[in-house]
């Protein structure tokens, strides 16, 4: 059975590390239709061929599948001609085995591309592309710096400090002190007088748990992870002071998230540049929580509904919103209210990823309608009144609708 063409014109790219094969197919006026392949390289001048190319074909449609990190020059190139280049999920499109080569892939995509058979993956603009860079590289810091901090835990612990035991965070302003003065020598007696006095433990608790044997191994070690951490920790911050100034455009979208409940501005920050503040391009809510994979999955056969377990989608998303979720499960709103009533039945993870659902859906409500979130189960007017009585009293005092007198 032949496809019936959708499109006149079409480019289907098969794009690999060194080299891109590109096959257009074009409908003649007579109503024949002209194949022309041709191979391109890797490098920059080679992509400026190909753009310019693709855009002597006039085509409807340009196709390229999503190869790990090969297709964004191409797709970049494009861009600057003028073409909106469709990036699809190469599981979407697999050709028939025991004949691919990389001339067959191309013409496949583009006889696909032509019968309207394959749907585009979101891409987001130029900006929050470069945005995502910064984004994601932030979140390998994040990770090394967790990674780093649990090394250095366990060597206080190997060197029989048992820190961890009796302060919540080693790594708070109060321990890590203690920690530079255990690497310096000190004694556990001079070490105690560096511990704030807002720590639970008793003094005698702190002594005991400084009592260790630091050998030279263990201070050099420990000397040189503290030196990494506090690098981490300012390599963290430049990349977020970077990532909030490139969101200056996004500044009211930044805003809105962070009336929800768990979310702070990093975290507004890095969902904004995943699923970008335009949500007409997913079209519904159903379909965002789709490609971010936290939807239910769709597993049913024989009238049995089976496994429900959620499908892959954009892992970033789903990382965020799930911390997200933990921080909004510990705070005094109806979404701590919904997790609490789930957890009883589904357990922590799934509750988890359901809340974190919820929150994907009323995310896309808010940028959608540029609102803020309200919470139902807080009274707005009541906090309001509360915030505002002491200046609002000062005015009533100025303006002389109130004295002193009458306040006592």
């Amino acid at each position: 059975m032949e496809l019936q063409p959708l499109f006149q014109r079409v480019i289907g790219l098969d794009i690999h590390q060194a080299q891109v094969t590109a096959c257009a197919m074009l409908t003649e006026p007579d109503g024949s239709v002209t194949i022309e392949r041709r191979q391109f390289g890797a490098f920059q001048r080679d992509r400026r061929k190909l753009a310019q190319w693709c855009a002597s074909h006039r085509p409807d449609t340009v196709v390229m599948e999503s190869t790990g990190i090969y297709w964004k020059s191409p797709y970049a190139a494009l861009e600057k001609v003028g073409i909106q280049a469709q990036v699809v999920n190469a599981r979407h499109v697999k050709h028939v085995p025991g004949r691919k080569t990389d001339v067959g892939d191309a013409e496949w995509l583009a006889t696909l591309a032509r019968a309207g058979l394959l749907r585009g993956s979101f891409v987001p603009p130029a900006q929050l592309r470069e945005l995502r860079l910064i984004a994601r590289q932030r979140q390998k810091l994040v990770g090394m710096l967790s990674s780093e901090k649990n090394r250095l835990h366990k060597v206080l612990t190997d060197g029989g400090i048992r820190l961890g035991v009796v302060v919540s965070d080693i790594h708070g302003q109060s321990a890590r002190a203690m920690i530079h003065a255990l690497i310096q020598g000190d004694s556990p007696e001079s070490v105690l007088r560096l511990a704030s006095r807002r720590l639970k433990a008793s003094q005698e608790e702190l002594l005991d748990a400084l009592q260790g044997e630091l050998t030279a191994s263990h201070r050099f070690v420990l000397e040189e992870m503290l030196r990494h951490i506090e690098h981490l920790e300012a390599q963290i911050a430049r990349f977020d002071a970077h990532l909030l100034e490139g969101l200056e455009p996004q500044k009211k979208a930044l805003e809105l998230l962070q009336t929800l409940p768990g979310i702070d501005v990093v975290g507004a920050a890095l969902l904004l540049v995943e699923i970008g503040d335009d949500m007409s391009v997913f079209g519904s809510a159903n379909r965002l929580a789709s490609w971010t994979g936290l939807c239910p999955g769709n597993n049913e056969s024989a009238g049995k509904r089976k496994s429900g377990r959620i499908r892959k989608g954009n892992p970033y998303v789903r990382r965020i919103l799930c911390e997200c979720a933990h921080a909004a499960s510990r705070t005094q709103c109806a979404l701590r209210a919904k997790f609490q009533s789930l957890v009883v039945r589904r357990g922590h993870k799934r509750s988890i990823i359901a809340l974190a659902h919820k929150m994907l859906r009323i995310i896309y409500f808010m940028l959608s309608h540029g609102t803020y979130y309200r919470d139902a189960d807080t009274d707005y007017e009541a906090l309001s009144v509360q915030r505002n009585a002491s200046r609002w009293i000062k005015k009533l005092i100025e303006f002389g609708y109130l004295s002193q007198e009458q306040l006592a």
